[in-house]
């Protein structure tokens, strides 16, 4: 195979494993953060019985997060030394700022975070847990501001065929940071909102229905339903950004050839790239139009507009219409758990239902990405750095086999990720009634 190829899906297999576990920390150390202040406010126990479980799952999602993540970096260095040699002058400040200023402050409180309850102030112990949150957000920030400036690059001069920075506010407020920013937050929230409420109904279909348990479920149901309508809009200010600025992926994403107004919504296509067109197409007319420019007529401009310069359609187009579906999903889903809560309670069907969703956050956020980084080609630094003019001179065979053992060790340590998830959640909580009110919360409504 190509080694260039090669290199690219060895890269995509690690960011895509090592992605998994920000994702989840991210948003996790704030709702750790709001269990402890809800237990400093209430005394209720329940809190903090929520709060010791899922603290576990934030240092599990931790340490593969840190050890995925130490292997890309040395892939900058094999597989793409052109990538530093060019744009170093931005990309290395980018990736030191998030080391200094994030990753030591989570790593720093995170003993306090795990070890600290009973042997230090619970004032000290909260602060920890802020600061840990607090981490994990900058940390995402400071990867986001250079994912962002390689999609849209700002603020930089080529001399002598390498990128130097002239202006750092340029750089990291980059013209899609924001929405980029927004959005993998969101996602963040939306992954662990379901992760609490999957597995604490797996939790309550096998017969724990301990308050932790019921607060948790709880919490992870509010903030989905909270949270997808915002994910929504995030969404759509993302594509009228890219639209703006990356108009070819947003015609890989809706399977556009030709440039038109008033251009239809495929939901369904199989598009075929050397005939340029689509087959067996299923479309609504004027909808990706009006989505997309919030104007009946509004024109998007088709893929053969970009000949040689867009990316592989399939992936962009299949990927894409995933991430919308879950999302859709997670709308029904959620919406549908919080009528039930608020009426009474959760059925044994609807906590299946959300046990079916656990991860769905994982497969919106990989469909997401993929839309995002395969968008981008042929391009490594949008304008600047081709992916091809970055790769190094390391022979296919080394990479193949690299590959190879990137891939079993990565499925390996997945699985035993959610196997120790669910070893964790059989172990029962410890029966609360007190903190129930002698009522179950979660018990539906008697038939009338």
């Amino acid at each position: 195979m190509d080694p260039i190829l090669l290199a690219r899906i060895q890269f995509a297999a690690n960011i895509s494993f090592h992605i998994l576990f920000p994702t989840v920390t991210i948003a996790l150390g704030w709702v750790l953060l709001f269990f402890k202040l809800r237990f400093n406010r209430t005394g209720d126990a329940a809190w903090m019985a929520a709060y010791r479980f899922w603290v576990k799952v934030f240092a599990l999602s931790f340490a593969l997060g840190v050890v995925s993540g130490v292997t890309m970096s040395f892939q900058f260095g094999t597989n793409w030394p052109g990538f530093m040699e060019m744009v170093g002058n931005v990309a290395g400040p980018l990736l030191a700022y998030e080391v200094v200023t994030a990753f030591f402050l989570e790593a720093t409180f995170l003993a306090i975070m795990l070890f600290g309850f009973g042997r230090v102030s619970n004032r000290v112990h909260t602060a920890a847990t802020a600061l840990v949150a607090g981490g994990t957000s900058l940390s995402a920030f400071w990867i986001l501001v250079l994912n962002s400036w390689m999609h849209t690059p700002a603020g930089h001069e080529i001399r002598d065929g390498v990128v130097h920075a002239v202006d750092w506010w340029a750089i990291i407020f980059n013209p899609s940071m924001p929405y980029r920013v927004a959005h993998m937050l969101l996602a963040s929230g939306l992954t662990i909102a379901f992760l609490l409420a999957g597995l604490s109904a797996w939790r309550w279909l096998r017969g724990d229905a301990s308050a932790g348990v019921q607060k948790a479920l709880r919490t992870g149901v509010v903030l989905a339903a909270a949270l997808i309508p915002l994910q929504i809009l995030a969404g759509d200010l993302h594509g009228l950004n890219t639209l703006q600025h990356q108009p070819q992926k947003v015609a890989a994403m809706e399977g556009v050839w030709e440039t038109e107004r008033g251009a239809a919504l495929r939901l369904f296509a199989i598009p075929d790239e050397a005939a340029r067109t689509n087959r067996y197409e299923v479309a609504i007319p004027n909808l990706a139009s009006l989505i997309l420019t919030h104007e009946w007529q509004g024109e998007v401009r088709g893929l053969n507009e970009f000949a040689g310069q867009h990316p592989p359609v399939a992936p962009v187009f299949y990927a894409f219409r995933i991430m919308v579906g879950i999302g859709v999903l997670m709308l029904l889903v959620s919406w549908v758990a919080a009528f039930r809560l608020w009426r009474g309670g959760i059925t044994r069907p609807l906590a299946w239902a959300l046990f079916g969703m656990t991860f769905s956050g994982w497969v919106a956020t990989l469909a997401g990405w993929y839309v995002t980084e395969i968008g981008r080609q042929p391009w490594l630094v949008t304008g600047i750095l081709r992916t091809g003019e970055a790769a190094g001179p390391v022979p296919a065979a080394t990479i193949g086999l690299s590959l190879a053992l990137y891939l079993t060790l990565y499925a390996a340590l997945l699985a035993a990720y959610i196997a120790t998830l669910f070893h964790l959640a059989k172990r029962p909580g410890a029966p609360e009634p007190e903190a129930l009110g002698g009522r179950d919360p979660l018990a539906p409504l008697p038939a009338e």
